[in-house]
């Protein structure tokens, strides 16, 4: 059964179609991605892919957004865009479909997507066991989390905003980047400093350290700097980063109890060649008492270029059994 599967994030929106079947997903087309600013809604956004298709799109879509599902409105967390789950019949033509958080279906991906999808960071280089928890935590525009539970019957996907909990500095240098984001913002999550736009603050407050006079630079300016390895305030806050993303996921570890813990998240992907090389080992398995537990702990970056979109049409052929 072919299907349309979006995967809404707070930048991009993107689009393809997926052959289901059984509770697989059998193949994804190539994707068609469209910035959210350029459109003022989703049917306008689903309207524009449509026409750039040159047919009609399928009456069954699977569709991953980027903020807790649930309630009469969903309004997205880095994104303006707000959907009425009673208008998608009748706005997208759609006559059954499934709404799933952007990191849930992510999780679906972890749990359908072949081992040859996955990169070896740190821990045992195994495979995951295949009974118990396996955390997928990711930095894009926000930091998400999910967890994917597997047993007997299967595997279940739940659904966290566990990228909300308080950032916990470990060194003075987070400390320093802590009291910059107070300034802005009474309580500082983890999603503040270990998401994309979490580069400035880490930048600012070594620029401050160093005493030095910086422009004020963009998230996306300071990434792309920091990884042509032309600027080296811009290096620094890129291994800074990776550090306090290594101790966020050791945190989500041992919450969940799991037997491994997924990197994803389309800045994860392009942290690939910088997370095995940097501190992030270090940072995920300096957990006191606890440190030869996380050490016995996989963790692996999901290399899939779609996990979203894959996992969207994953979700939608579990719930119709398809």
């Amino acid at each position: 059964m072919e299907i349309v599967s979006v995967d809404i994030g707070g930048t991009h929106a993107r689009f393809a179609l997926a052959e289901v079947e059984n509770g697989k997903v059998l193949s994804l087309s190539e994707p068609t991605t469209l910035k959210t600013a350029e459109h003022a809604s989703l049917q306008l956004a689903w309207q524009a892919y449509e026409r750039q298709l040159g047919r009609p799109l399928p009456s069954a879509g699977a569709i991953a957004i980027a903020s807790p599902i649930g309630g009469d409105v969903i309004k997205l967390t880095n994104n303006p865009w707000i959907i009425r789950p009673a208008l998608i019949h009748e706005r997208l033509g759609l006559e059954r479909y499934s709404l799933i958080n952007d990191f849930g279906a992510v999780g679906h991906a972890v749990a359908q997507v072949g081992d040859d999808h996955f990169l070896h960071i740190c821990g045992p280089d195994a495979p995951f066991p295949e009974r118990g928890a396996i955390t997928v935590c990711g930095p894009g525009t926000g930091l998400g989390v999910a967890q994917v539970f597997w047993s007997n019957s299967g595997y279940h996907v739940i659904e966290t905003e566990g990228g909300h909990m308080d950032f916990s500095p470990v060194d003075n240098l987070e400390d320093a980047m802590l009291r910059r984001l107070r300034s802005s913002y009474t309580r500082v999550s983890a999603e503040r400093i270990c998401a994309g736009p979490g580069i400035v603050a880490i930048y600012e407050a070594m620029a401050q350290i160093e005493g030095r006079s910086i422009a004020s630079l963009t998230d996306r300016q300071i990434w792309n700097l920091a990884f042509e390895g032309k600027d080296s305030l811009a290096s620094a806050a890129l291994d800074r980063f990776c550090l306090a993303l290594g101790t966020v996921a050791g945190n989500l570890a041992l919450a969940h109890g799991p037997k491994g813990v997924v990197i994803a998240g389309g800045l994860g992907l392009r942290l690939k060649d910088h997370l095995v090389r940097s501190g992030f080992e270090d940072r995920f398995v300096a957990k006191g008492r606890f440190q030869s537990l996380m050490k016995s702990i996989p963790v692996k970056l999901i290399t899939h270029p779609q996990p979203g979109l894959f996992g969207a049409a994953a979700a939608y052929a579990q719930e119709h059994t398809l």
